[in-house]
């Protein structure tokens, strides 16, 4: 469908206008992978949950596909009230024939903003403004959805590497103290991670590690 085709069906009555929101609806279904990993907290909870299973030293264990459903499922959680008022906002509106699509794209983004600019750090905002060479905004308003998004996705890596960091650590020290009594013993011949491996994940469930780790992120997404 082009552009004289979505003209046509907008002056062709309730019917094209129906077909138009579906267009558009459709257009931004297309788009839901990458709006996943740029406009939500997926990207930090996927990092910390890898940097777990490899402080843990279990590679494959949870799988993949774990991972991400559990990701993908606490993000859908943790970013409800967000998603909802986009919905109530802009989407309700514009297919109630409320509104027109470049007001439901305007309020959706000031939700949106919403969101992102309070887990965006100054710092990054700062970059992104210099580089597109836009002066300091006055409010949230004033910040363009296109330097939010890019701000927000480097403060998300930064989060996610941090508490990565420091879920990892615990982990070094257990290995480290292993190689320690292993090499005093004079135990040479067995690999550290067959005496490491069962210490650190009776470590990790002693702790209730599963239940820190998901606290953690969700009170760190919702500041």
């Amino acid at each position: 469908m082009n552009l004289q085709d979505l003209a046509a069906a907008a002056q062709a009555g309730p019917s094209g206008a129906a077909s138009l929101k579906l267009f558009f609806l459709l257009t931004v279904l297309s788009f839901a992978p990458a709006l996943v990993l740029s406009v939500t907290s997926f990207v930090r909870i996927i990092i910390v949950l890898s940097f777990l299973r490899q402080g843990l030293g279990t590679p494959q264990l949870p799988p993949n596909q774990v991972l991400i459903g559990l990701a993908l499922f606490m993000t859908a959680f943790l970013m409800r009230p967000t998603l909802q008022g986009v919905y109530d906002n802009a989407v309700k509106p514009y297919l109630d024939d409320q509104i027109g699509y470049e007001e439901a794209a305007n309020r959706g983004g000031v939700v949106l903003k919403g969101y992102l600019l309070p887990h965006t750090r100054e710092q990054d905002l700062a970059l992104f403004l210099d580089i597109a060479a836009l002066p300091a905004p006055a409010n949230i308003d004033e910040v363009p959805i296109s330097v939010s998004i890019p701000a927000y996705m480097v403060s998300e890596l930064t989060a996610g590497f941090r508490m990565g960091l420091s879920v990892l650590l615990p982990f070094a020290v257990i290995d480290l103290l292993v190689a320690a009594v292993m090499m005093s013993l004079g135990m040479m011949m067995v690999p550290p991670q067959m005496v490491g491996l069962p210490l650190k994940l009776g470590v990790f469930l002693a702790a209730d590690g599963w239940h820190l780790v998901v606290a953690t992120l969700a009170r760190g997404i919702h500041g």
